[in-house]
């Protein structure tokens, strides 16, 4: 009796409408309260060594493929095809171009959009002190408010002496240090402008060190903790360059870092996440978040008030 050949298929003209979702492997069986309890954390950011799923602000769910060479029948693809289904893959140019228009937007930002307001992202950049430059001292200090403005950035000369400017990395260079703001006086404005308010940053605990101030812990949201961010590092602590890239589709940190493009993109970063995580936060800390809001709300309009005075006078002479 002959054995009957093996019919070999290739892929139907369906294929575009159920790509999307087809998983590379079968996943391990879950109960209904894991599953459930994992895609309120983290089914906005799910990793994945080849193919990444995110679900958009209008709840729709994407899933993108970086090349077709990673389908079993992507040798049968057009590229057209290829696009039509996982969208058309980004160019150097455009992201540049997506940048740019980013921080147009933000170095535009006027009016009470300017203001301090509730939320304030931090970065710093650091200068080697002490023996082969080990030990850190802060030598430039960010502070941006909700939307990008920018609301302090100055050199910071160290209280002691630079034996690595780290200048490839920090851009720091003995010329920004002669007419560089004293350690004390710097404290002091980051410390007025943070105080009461919620301090967003990237590994936000080094920026404290350096500057030797504290702040509570209800009131920080560190990215680099944050459990859907984790997930893209496979639990690991992410950088923040490879944060920007993997959600916001934005190159940063090319070359030497500048505090201001990074506490820009960190809170770029809250604000893509800020209803879930607050709303996390609400259920188990929300009675203490609403007496700090309360603190706040109370310390600025005092500061309003002492401010009238002050504007009517100018004002008359």
């Amino acid at each position: 009796m002959k054995q009957k050949k093996p019919i070999i298929t290739t892929p139907s003209s369906n294929w575009k409408k159920l790509l999307p979702t087809i998983q590379a492997s079968e996943p391990k069986k879950t109960s209904d309260k894991k599953r459930k309890a994992s895609d309120q954390h983290h089914g906005r950011f799910k990793r994945s060594k080849k193919t990444t799923t995110t679900q958009k602000e209008d709840g729709k769910t994407v899933t993108t493929v970086q090349s077709k060479e990673e389908l079993w029948f992507g040798e049968d693809i057009d590229e057209k095809s290829f696009e039509q289904v996982y969208g058309k893959r980004k160019t150097s140019k455009e992201i540049k171009a997506k940048k740019k228009e980013m921080v147009q937007q933000m170095d535009a930002v006027s009016g009470d959009q300017a203001k301090i307001g509730k939320f304030v992202a931090i970065d710093c950049e650091m200068v080697g002190i002490g023996e082969d430059g080990v030990a850190s001292a802060l030598a430039r200090v960010s502070l941006v408010n909700f939307h990008g403005a920018v609301l302090l950035d100055t050199f910071v000369k160290p209280l002691d002496r630079i034996t690595d400017y780290r200048t490839f990395v920090s851009g720091v260079e003995p010329k920004h240090m002669k007419d560089a703001m004293p350690f004390k006086e710097a404290q002091q404005r980051v410390n007025d402008i943070i105080q009461d308010r919620i301090l967003v940053g990237h590994a936000v605990h080094n920026d404290l060190q350096v500057l030797m101030l504290s702040h509570p812990p209800l009131m920080i949201r560190d990215t680099s903790k944050y459990k859907a961010f984790r997930e893209l590092a496979a639990g690991r602590t992410p950088g923040l360059k490879k944060l920007v890239k993997e959600v916001l589709e934005i190159e940063i940190q090319s070359g030497i870092h500048s505090s201001v493009e990074d506490a820009r993109f960190t809170m770029l970063l809250y604000r893509k996440v800020k209803e879930e995580w607050e709303k996390e936060l609400g259920g188990r800390v929300g009675l203490k978040m609403k007496a700090m809001n309360a603190k706040l709300e109370a310390r600025t309009l005092k500061q309003e008030r002492q401010a009238a005075p002050k504007s009517k006078k100018q004002k008359r002479n």
